[in-house]
Formats: C-alpha cells, structure tokens, sequence
C-alpha cells in the first residue's frame, strides 16, 4: 500500500484511498488525473477487491490503453475492464442482445453507414426534405438518442418542423436497423441503458458484479450515459468520477454539465477531492488559463496552482490576413528548429474548425516541415478500406443491407443500380434482408435473366467466403482479396495519388489485421475487430512518437498535451462561434474549448488573430474574438501588425469613440465540425421509456421543465459601411445605458440594468418581464426605445 502512495501529493493519496462510496474528484488540467485513476485501481487490487468487480469507463481508446499499461506497472496481469463507454456497452450488448431484439453477431454502423440507412429510411418514409435536411433528420434523431427518447415519445412531441419530419423517419429508421441487426453509434448507450430500466434482474445482476465503477471524464457524459452508471451504482454505490466542468465542450453532441455539476446532490454522502495543482504547464499559462475561464459562471470554483518554473510570456499576435499567419508560424517553428530548440514533435497548432488548417498545411510543405493531422478516422474511410470492411461486415452479419449494397458490385460485375433497386424494393415488400432477397432473385419477376445470372454468381462467391470466417483475420482478408482479384480491380480503376495510393492502404489493413491476430491470439474473432475498428476515435491516430507537427482541432486536443503550441484564428464568429453568440450556455462552452487549448501548452503558447480572415476566395475583415479581452494581457507578449491600433487599448476606444459602434459581423465561415451541430435541447434528466417509478432513486427528479429555446440570430453581414448601417437603422453603442428600454424579437421589451466593456465587446445585461438575458450589443437583435 505504502508503495501505491508514497510519490503522492496528499489530495491525489486522498482520493486514491477513499474506496467504498461515491467519489467525486474534480480534476484540473495537467493535475494528475491518470495516475490518481490507475493508482487507484492497483489501490483497490491491493486491499482485496476482484479484478472483475471493477470498471474503469473512458472517453478514448487512447486513454484507455494508457492507463491500462500504467496499472499493469503497479498491478501486473490483473484482469480489470478498461476502456471506452461505447466499448463497455458494445460488450454487455453481445450477451444481452436478443433483449434489445438484436442478435450477437450484430454491426455497429460507422458514419457514412448510417447516412446510407438515414437516407433509406427518409424515403421509406415517404416525407418531404425540402425544408430540412437528412443530416438534419439524423442529428435530431441523434440528440433524441442521446436524451432516451423513443420513437413513440418523439412522436408525441411538437416543435420546430424540421423535428417533426425527424419523428415520423425515426421509428422506420430504428426498424431497418433491427431488420440489418445493425446499430448506429448513438444506439449502443440507448439499447443499454433501456435494457438496465426494463430489465431490473439484469441490472441487478451487472449491479452486483461490477461494484466499483470508475468513469474519466465525466463531464463530458450524456443523459444516457449518465442513466447507465446510476443503474449500475444503486445496490453498490461505489461510483467514482473523475472530471473538470471547465473542460466540457462536448454540449453539441448531448454532454451533460449537470451531470457534474450535480453529482453532490445525486450522491449526498459524495466524498469531493479537488486537485488543483498543475504538473504540466508554466506559471504564465496557467495564469491566462485561469483568468479566462473565471469568466465563466457555471463551473466548480478551482485555484489553480503550480509549482513548476518560470517561462516566456504568452504571446498575443497579430497577423495582417489568414495567409500571413500561415507562413509566421510555419517560419516560427523552422526558426526554433535551425536553433536546436526543438523538434517537430513538440509544435502542436489548434484550431477550432478543421478547414482553417489549410494554409498552415501549405506554409509547412513549403518549409519542408513534417506534420500529421489528427483524425483516426481517416484510414478506415477511404473507399477501398471502406469496400473490404464491407465485404468483411457481410460476412459477419448477413443482414448487413447498407454492405450488401456497397460490394454487390464491388468490383464492378455487372449488376447495375436498376437491379439493387428492385432487390431492395422485393427485400421491403417481404422484410427480408437484401442479402436473403438477393437468395430469392427466381423470385424477382421484374429482374431480367442475365441479371438474375450475375446476382446468383455474387451469392456462390459470397458463400466460398464465408467458408473462411472462423480463419484468422489475416488469413480471411489475404482470401477476401484474392478472390474478388481486388488488388487488380485498384489497379485498373484506382491511379495511384501522391499522398493516397490505394494499394499501399490495403498493405497496411492487412498489417492491421496481422496485429490483431497477434494480440487476440486465443479471443480474436471477426466480430471483435470489426467491433474495434467501428469505435475508433479522432484521436487515436495521434502517434506522439512520430516527429512531426500536429494539427488538430481544438475538441481533438482533449487529453493531450505538447511543449509548445499554436492556437490560431481567435476571432470572432470563428472562437466563439457565431452560433453561440446569443445563447450563454453555448458561449461558455465556447470559452472553455479556448480554455482546453491553452492548457494543453507546457512550455511555450501562442495566441494569434488576423485582421482579414479569408472567405469563398476572399479576404474580409475580421474582428478579434471578445475572448482575448479577458486575457491578461499586460502579463502578456502583444505583438501587432505595424501601424496597427491596439484593438485591447482602453485608449483606442476612448480616441476612436464611434469605431466600433458601427461594427457588423464578417460574413461567416462555414462549419461542418462539431459546431454545426450544437441544437442540443434541454430537458428533464429522466428516462422517457415506459415507469418511471421501476428505479425510482436512480434518476433526477428535482429538474425544472425544459427552457424554451432561444432563436439563432441571423446577422445582416451584407452592411459593410458606416453609411450603410446607419441609413439601416443600427444603434451606435455609445446610445445605449443604464436603465434604457430596448426591444428584442423573442423577449419583448426590457431594461438594461448593467452594461460592460467597450466597443464590440459591449455587453448589456438586460431585464426581460420573465428572463434576465446577457447580450453583446454590437451584434444582438435589440433596438432601443425612446420614452
């Protein structure tokens, strides 16, 4: 025990030896969150506890493998269940699945899968998408997955439209994906935690065999999630959770703050261990860390320390255009290199959308500079991985039809999109797989005889590879491609591609599939790398021991760190993003993703903005994110392009007191990320199922009704000049006060009752009949009323 503990500060020993009962520690960046997890756990092992008793829930396959080597250094050989939630479900879903009306053998369908079934399934349906959108459709689908919503409950619910057609595709959605025997990502937590609430002898039973669970990162859980371990904490209340709520930026995709936030009132007799010492970073960017994220109000007070030495100064600067700041950081990073003060591994540059990588990726070729960008998905998306993984998935699950449909003719033999059509429609009529339709052609009247000859054909080579699905994963995909002649289909349809050649991909699958086989030499199977490779995540590309810079966004940068980093583009409708600019929640989230950037630097950062930011091919201006004015930044490096005003100078607002009054917002730069999905509503913390009284203790029930939603704003960005917002009508920021009654469109009529800061960062605190509302003036939808 004494050797468990002894290298431990007295908070981290606290939370390592505190074993029965819920546990709550609120976990700083760079304070030592993965050694206090996994010394916890040899803790454990060491004071009796069996291994299988314990479960240790991550985010990442990558932090799961990290503390899975660090345990195995203080507890050799010791059995515990490490890895992602996704993972854990995926698992306990094999041995529960006819439950859930699945068979064991069932696929988990990647992205571009369940785009195919999403697409399927809306005309099945047979609704309009004229005023939506499938990625609308299935985003609202996603998010009612997410808060365990059924389809019978979502088709109870009024609301925007676009919802509406959502609820009618959702249950034939749900219905092709259990015909497929098939589930989408979000399904592998709603399958689950229904099966815990509608099954309370199973969940009794997981109860009782897993009576410590540990879960990483808890701020960033979802409804279902958080649904999941409470079930399973409720006989053994031995929960453990580890997280930092100034560190969630997940809120777009269903993460729940409140899950933290609140944990001290699901579990009264929580004992709460903050750890609050920082081991990673320097003084000077802890400091700047810290003092932006105290702008933010719903967090658990942390201070902050450390007790590593001085370093530089932060840096804020700024760049003439997006094109300039390119090629400054690519030559900072060539300049630190010829100086022998680092190596490409150490530089890391973030961003917050991945298209804003581009000209740092031209600016480092052009320096001859390696680099790397990560995203782990990348591999298994290019279109030959994607038709083996196909053909591998069909072999496995015979009701695979989004497969099925994908190698019919892959490589191409003939059978055309007129055949798979009246396939898939004899396959619906008879709900049957497309695969058993495809055994029934004789059948298909409309079907002609050479096309019935060459489907039959497709089905005797389908048969000869199923021979082989018990072989090892090398020797399976060594046949696989051998008798569809694949390498030779790639070779005459495929040119080889200076950063892509096909060929070599398929080299380094089948590479995959000999580790595989080398790790799982006794429990390998088909069915688990197919399970493994679907729950790959962004990532775990990362590879820290490859000597290049990496590029990544900033939600991908969770759980890293780097000695020195880049985070780029700190400009308004960018960071924060010009969706959250009206809705509070959604802006703190904003400001935290900055905040997990700046903590992930050790030694050296830089924050840098440009003047004009490039858009569909041309320069516009750009205005710095209201962020950087709440940044220390006397204690800072300011560093402006020459002859420039400093835009933070209190001086410049008083010297130039109509600039900024007139501001508009820059046209927007598109964003496919994470942020295009950020319509997360609010609701109860419950489970919407079937009785909510079968676990009565489990879930919140001290909720207030959801809030309405706020309206996203759309900003005129076309009124450039100051004659044309002033003939438009805008209001000069200098008219405003205290006390002065304005009108918004949604909250009516109100009086500001407090107003900070100058120029664009002028906010207005405002008092509606029902709400209290926080505004930036240069850019809300209010208007200000003469009385």
């Amino acid at each position: 025990m004494d050797a468990i503990t002894k290298d431990l500060t007295a908070a981290q020993a606290e939370a390592v030896q505190h074993i029965d009962g819920p546990l709550l520690i609120i976990a700083g960046p760079g304070s030592g969150k993965t050694r206090v997890v996994t010394h916890r756990i040899a803790y454990m092992l060491q004071s009796g506890i069996r291994p299988w008793q314990i479960a240790a829930l991550t985010f990442t396959n990558k932090a799961a493998d990290e503390m899975r080597s660090r345990v195995n250094l203080l507890a050799p050989n010791q059995p515990v269940w490490m890895g992602t939630f996704h993972r854990f479900c995926a698992q306990q879903l094999r041995r529960y699945a006819p439950m859930v009306g699945l068979a064991e053998n069932y696929s988990i369908y990647d992205s571009s899968d369940s785009k195919s079934a999403m697409k399927r399934a809306i005309t099945a349906a047979g609704v309009s998408t004229s005023h939506t959108s499938p990625e609308q459709i299935a985003s609202a689908i996603s998010n009612a997955k997410n808060r365990l919503i059924t389809p019978e409950i979502m088709a109870q619910q009024t609301g925007r439209a676009g919802d509406t057609v959502a609820a009618k595709v959702y249950p034939v959605y749900q219905q092709q994906l259990l015909t497929a025997n098939a589930v989408d990502f979000d399904d592998l937590l709603f399958h689950f935690a229904r099966l815990l609430r509608e099954n309370p002898e199973v969940r009794s039973n997981l109860d009782e065999k897993l009576k410590y669970i540990m879960v990483d990162e808890y701020q960033d859980t979802n409804l279902a999630q958080y649904a999941i371990v409470r079930a399973l904490s409720v006989d053994h209340p031995n929960l453990a959770v580890t997280g930092d709520p100034d560190q969630s930026v997940y809120g777009w995709r269903g993460a729940d703050l409140n899950n933290i936030l609140d944990f001290e009132k699901d579990y009264p007799a929580v004992k709460t261990v903050r750890l609050e010492q920082n081991y990673r970073s320097t003084p000077e960017i802890l400091r700047v860390a810290d003092q932006l994220i105290r702008h933010n109000r719903r967090r658990k007070q942390k201070n902050l320390f450390t007790d590593n030495p001085t370093g530089e100064a932060v840096t804020l600067r700024q760049y003439e255009d997006g094109y300039k700041e390119a090629d400054g950081i690519a030559d900072e990073i060539a300049n630190q290199m010829i100086a022998g003060n680092a190596e490409p591994r150490d530089f890391a540059i973030m961003c917050r959308m991945n298209a804003l990588t581009r000209s740092i990726e031209h600016a480092l070729r052009n320096r001859g500079i390696p680099y790397q960008i990560v995203n782990g998905l990348e591999f298994y998306q290019r279109k030959e991985i994607k038709d083996l993984l196909a053909y591998l998935h069909l072999i496995n699950n015979p009701r695979h039809d989004v497969a099925f449909q994908r190698v019919i003719n892959t490589p191409t033999r003939g059978i055309g999109a007129k055949t798979l059509e009246r396939i898939q429609r004899f396959a619906d009529d008879h709900r049957i797989p497309m695969l058993e339709a495809a055994r029934r052609v004789d059948e298909i009247d409309t079907l002609s005889k050479r096309a019935k000859t060459l489907v039959t054909s497709f089905i005797r080579l389908y048969d000869r590879l199923c021979i082989k699905a018990t072989a090892t994963l090398e020797d399976l995909l060594r046949f696989l491609i051998e008798e569809i002649k694949f390498v030779a289909y790639l070779e005459r349809t495929t040119p080889e591609q200076q950063d892509n050649n096909p060929i070599a991909n398929v080299d380094e699958f089948i590479s995959a599939a000999v580790e595989f086989d080398q790790m799982h030499p006794e429990d390998g199977s088909l069915e688990a790398f197919l399970e493994q490779v679907a729950l790959v995540s962004d990532t775990d590309a990362f590879e820290d021991s490859n000597n290049r810079v990496t590029l990544m966004t900033l939600h991908a940068a969770k759980g890293l760190e780097f000695p020195r980093v880049f985070i780029i583009a700190v400009e308004d409708n960018l960071l924060p993003h010009r969706r959250s600019k009206e809705d509070e929640t959604q802006l703190e989230e904003e400001r935290r993703l900055l905040f997990v950037g700046v903590t992930r630097a050790e030694q050296w950062l830089q924050i840098s903005y440009a003047k004009l930011r490039s858009f569909r091919g041309e320069n516009q201006p750009a205005i710095p994110s209201m962020f950087l004015g709440e940044l220390p930044r006397d204690e800072m490096q300011v560093v402006e392009v020459k002859g420039s005003r400093n835009f933070f100078d209190d001086a410049y607002d008083d010297e130039y007191p109509d600039s900024w009054d007139l501001v508009q917002e820059p046209a927007a730069v598109t964003d496919t990320g994470p942020a295009g999905q950020t319509d997360v509503a609010d609701g109860p913390r419950i489970l919407p199922m079937t009785d909510q009284s079968a676990i009565p203790d489990v879930y919140h029930d001290d909720v207030p009704p959801p809030k309405k939603k706020k309206p996203r704003v759309s900003i005129q960005a076309e009124l450039k000049t100051a004659s044309d917002l002033l003939q438009s009508g805008v209001t000069p920021l200098g008219a405003y006060r205290e006390g002065s009654t304005v009108r918004h469109s949604e909250y009516g009529e109100g009086t500001i009752v407090a107003l900070t800061g100058k120029g664009p960062k002028r906010t207005a605190k405002i008092q509606f009949e029902e709400t209290e509302e926080t505004f930036r003036l240069a850019f809300a939808k209010i208007e200000l009323v003469e009385r």
